[in-house]
């Protein structure tokens, strides 16, 4: 089994279209994905530093409001706090349409599926106010421009990035016997969410060699680490806790406590030989199968280990592998790959996916969410489930037939002919019942459906 440029789309990009050409090797893939990203040029999507200074408004009308309390002035200051937050979420729209515009132009299609990846595995949300909407704009400046790298400088960027500290509470974290846990006893405390993060998800796996008592030192190492509105990332020594910390045997904590040592144990971490194992069996289930093959995870992991944690060595492992191109129907897509691999298969034009809030929540949003996936607001800083098990529920498959029946047309009025239709979706070998279903379908929309809700459409 050898690179096949049909499953390289389906498997490893963002699926089939009847304009953008299949890449032709794997050399051609990685080249691509550490060259220019030139769709994210095309379709831009805002980066927290610009988006920061929406929260940056906001913090102000917030003090403002309450300075003017009970005043004529506060009913002003709430509309102005209506509309920031308004703007936020027409924001949020606006880059929803950018990521499909990406995957149904790209010829690059694996670094859209990375982005996703890593932004899934280093999951981080606002909790309120115009920051719950910085899920795409924490994505473009701290995961998107670190796929193809070292696994340290993507560890560091996403872990210490403001919107990861905010959402597990890493700002009000103090070493309890920092300056400001000892000026003010009783307010402020050690908070162990972000340690125990880096270490059960980010990096060693749940299974991972750590005890409780690496989690309490790593998150003392970590205190000091918050963010300021208009900064972004700080380290506030008062937090900080005084002497050394030992996280898997190895000390941190220079006498001027600050970045430096919360990066050394970073860069550790993500060399550490469990990071490997851990990082290189999560992307062989992502990308190829639920249950990999061990060969596979081992060849991953060794170039993992060899060359530091360099990420392309990882992927070109990966892709040169025998078992990466089994014949056989992989993994099931998520429902934003679902979604977004039937609007690439229907060429559907960028200007369709411009919509407005109401539009998009009814054809994007509103059917994924049917489909088990509620965009950028996970569960927990777990993420999204891996195994197919997850997505094939009554409800999630119903919803996904739904949504091959109705939308489409309203995607693309004019829809191509199911019969050719059949072999630009699922490539020149298509299975003979869905063959024989398009063929037989009594419309356009009838048969386009069928295609989009079989299960050949709907695997890799």
């Amino acid at each position: 089994m050898s690179f096949d440029p049909v499953l390289a789309d389906i498997r490893f990009g963002c699926g089939l279209s009847p304009t953008v050409s299949s890449p032709q090797s794997v050399t051609q893939m990685l080249e691509n994905l550490r060259g220019p990203d030139l769709i994210a040029a095309q379709y831009p999507i805002e980066t927290f530093p610009v988006f920061r200074e929406r929260v940056i408004e906001r913090t102000a009308l917030r003090r403002d409001l309450k300075a003017n309390r009970g005043t004529a002035k506060s009913d002003d200051i709430r509309q102005a706090l209506a509309r920031n937050n308004r703007a936020g979420r027409k924001g949020a729209v606006s880059w929803l349409a950018a990521h499909l515009q990406r995957r149904t132009r790209t010829a690059d299609g694996f670094r859209e599926r990375l982005e996703f990846f890593w932004g899934d595995h280093f999951t981080a949300t606002g909790k309120a106010g115009v920051l719950q909407w910085a899920g795409s704009p924490y994505t473009e400046s701290a995961i998107r421009p670190f796929v193809s790298g070292k696994f340290e400088n993507l560890l560091i960027s996403a872990a210490t990035h403001p919107l990861m500290v905010h959402y597990l509470d890493q700002a009000v974290s103090a070493g309890p016997n920092s300056k400001r846990a000892k000026r003010k006893p009783g307010q402020f405390g050690l908070n162990e969410n972000l340690a125990r993060e880096i270490l059960e998800l980010h990096t060693l796996g749940v299974d991972g060699p750590y005890t409780q008592d690496d989690v309490r030192q790593l998150a003392e190492l970590l205190a000091g680490l918050t963010h300021s509105v208009k900064e972004g990332r700080k380290f506030r020594k008062d937090f900080a806790e005084p002497g050394a910390e030992t996280v898997l045997g190895v000390s941190y904590g220079s006498p001027n406590r600050g970045f430096e040592d919360i990066e050394a144990a970073l860069r550790d971490l993500a060399r550490h030989p469990a990071t490997a194992r851990h990082l290189s069996t999560k992307l062989a289930v992502h990308f190829v199968s639920d249950t990999p093959d061990p060969m596979l995870i081992q060849a991953m992991t060794a170039a993992y280990r060899d060359t530091d944690g360099d990420l392309t060595a990882v992927y070109r492992a990966m892709l040169t592998h025998p078992s990466a191109w089994a014949p056989a129907p992989g993994n099931i897509k998520l429902p934003f790959d679902y979604i977004t691999s039937a609007c690439r298969a229907l060429d559907v034009m960028p200007r369709a996916l411009r919509m407005k809030e109401k539009t998009m929540r009814r054809r994007i949003y509103t059917p994924m969410q049917l489909m088990g996936h509620q965009w950028q607001r996970p569960d927990g800083p777990d993420g999204l489930e891996e195994l197919d098990a997850a997505w094939i529920t009554p409800q999630g498959m119903a919803a996904r037939l739904q949504w091959a029946i109705a939308i489409p047309q309203l995607l693309r009025p004019k829809l191509p002919d199911p019969r050719e239709f059949l072999t630009t979706a699922l490539g020149p070998m298509p299975p003979e019942r869905v063959a024989f279903a398009a063929e037989a379908a009594e419309s356009r929309a009838d048969g386009i459906g069928l295609i989009l809700a079989s299960p050949a459409f709907q695997r890799r």
